[in-house]
């Protein structure tokens, strides 16, 4: 038998993602974060962060960054998924979120780009980041 594990053991703590124009990700990502039921956590000069339970969500406009744009199709992070709620919630997410600077990415499949049994949203901020809104649908 291996050693005991606490009942977070493995769960995501957090992720860091380092962006080139902190106000532009904290309009963009704020209200993302906000209406997906996250709450501000921290905030300092380069950085803020929001939580959802025991998961935070980090975003730095670090000095030490190189370079000045994300691209997803580089090696590295292709994107985050979030549960989204209901279809409902995808489709109200979707209309609010060029006001906020996200664009919505393969409108000719929405929302069955990522086949025909998932619900989803896939968002580009201004910066290239991607998210994925899953909807939570009864089979």
């Amino acid at each position: 038998m291996g050693p005991r594990r606490g009942a977070l053991t493995g769960g995501l703590h957090h992720v860091e993602v380092w962006v080139p124009d902190l106000a532009a990700a904290e309009r963009a990502w704020g209200w993302l974060l906000g209406e997906l039921g996250w709450t501000p956590f921290q905030k300092w000069p380069a950085g803020r962060s929001w939580r959802l339970g025991p998961t935070y969500l980090v975003l730095e406009e670090s000095p030490a960054m190189r370079g000045r744009r994300h691209d997803r199709l580089a090696p590295g992070l292709n994107h985050l998924a979030f549960h989204a709620g209901p279809p409902a919630a995808v489709d109200r997410l979707v209309a609010a979120a060029p006001a906020y600077g996200w664009t919505l990415l393969f409108p000719e499949r929405h929302p069955y780009a990522g086949g025909p049994q998932t619900y989803a949203a896939y968002l580009a901020d201004g910066e290239g980041y991607e998210v994925e809104l899953v909807a939570a649908v009864d089979r």
